[in-house]
């Protein structure tokens, strides 16, 4: 296989996104998961009505696998398919993928998902096209035969799921499938590659709204998720500890005291001890007090505090339940 140059991924087949702006970028991280891997790509492939180019970096596959994915993307000028010598993670990933392109908006997918049909991308656009404050899109998320709301990649207050098909703004997206507006990425500053896995979306989020941008979800734009067991992080394989870890140093990014997080990092011990996690749930916490010094804080302007207020806090209810809620994130996906 063809090596990197300075550590970055390396094309292997297919073509770069074209030089000027087209309507969307569509990215796709990849770890093994052929067969997924080339549906989300023919799926991404059939949006209608849009110039898009598909990117896909994969991010340890086996020998086979890349050269599998390779052929299968040979000649393509709509795709790239890149390989990392390294798991960069989401947010590395993600940045990636998106600064090498320049579609007027940017829509990620996962690599076991699929898009209901073939507008879901020009509908997107049309919702950036109608508010020029939007910064970014979540998905209505659903299992793969579309039945259902996919439970597991439900990341809006329990309240709402009710109006999973409606539209409500919001404070945050889900990964497995949502758009940027790529001026948005750009004033944010893309995501924190240094969070890995998990928050790096909420993260994005709140720094995208305190420059006065707002985040929507939209049950109208659906994807079909299959959620493979394939590759997925498993909490005992460190997962509780980059949660736990990653959700304080967001807590101090936005100068919230560590008092203030005492109710999180108790609720997150405490669930630690009883599902069997307790020493990833102590490291996380451990970690997040050691990096404290190196985070830039910068605190909430009174605009951005009513922004979560409205769209986020008040339909979680209590501090009690917000904890609560948070333990039960972490309780669900260890079960």
């Amino acid at each position: 296989m063809p090596t990197e140059a300075a550590g970055r991924p390396k094309l292997m087949s297919g073509a770069y996104p074209p030089a000027g702006r087209y309507d969307a970028d569509i990215i796709i991280l990849s770890i093994n998961r052929f067969k997924e891997t080339c549906e989300a790509v023919k799926s991404a492939l059939n949006q209608a009505m849009v110039k898009v180019h598909i990117s896909v970096l994969d991010q340890g596959s086996t020998f086979e696998n890349q050269l599998a994915l390779a052929e299968a993307f040979n000649g393509s000028s709509d795709v790239s398919y890149f390989v990392s010598s390294k798991n960069l993670g989401v947010g590395g990933g993600r940045n990636f993928l998106s600064s090498i392109g320049q579609g007027y908006i940017i829509v990620a997918l996962d690599n076991d998902a699929t898009f209901s049909d073939d507008r879901i991308v020009r509908n997107a656009m049309r919702a950036f096209d109608d508010d020029p404050t939007l910064g970014a899109i979540g998905f209505n998320i659903l299992c793969r035969d579309g039945s259902q709301v996919d439970d597991g990649s439900w990341g809006y207050p329990a309240s709402l799921k009710q109006r999973f098909e409606d539209r409500f703004r919001t404070t945050t997206f889900v990964g497995a499938g949502h758009a940027i507006r790529r001026e948005t990425w750009d004033d944010a500053g893309g995501y924190d590659d240094a969070l890995f896995f998990t928050w790096e979306e909420y993260d994005f989020c709140l720094r995208a709204i305190a420059r006065g941008w707002t985040i929507s979800y939209a049950g109208s734009l659906r994807i079909l998720h299959k959620t493979s067991e394939e590759e997925r992080i498993r909490w005992t394989a460190g997962r509780a500890r980059l949660f736990v870890r990653n959700r304080l140093m967001i807590g101090r990014k936005w100068h919230n005291p560590w008092v203030s997080l005492l109710p999180l990092i108790l609720g997150y011990v405490v669930n630690g001890a009883v599902n069997k996690h307790l020493w990833d749930s102590i490291i996380g916490v451990f970690q997040a007090i050691t990096i404290d010094g190196q985070i830039t804080k910068q605190r909430m302007t009174s605009e951005m505090r009513h922004y979560l207020h409205e769209n986020e806090l008040q339909h979680r209810g209590s501090l009690y339940e917000r904890v609560r809620t948070e333990i039960f994130k972490l309780r669900s996906a260890v079960s």
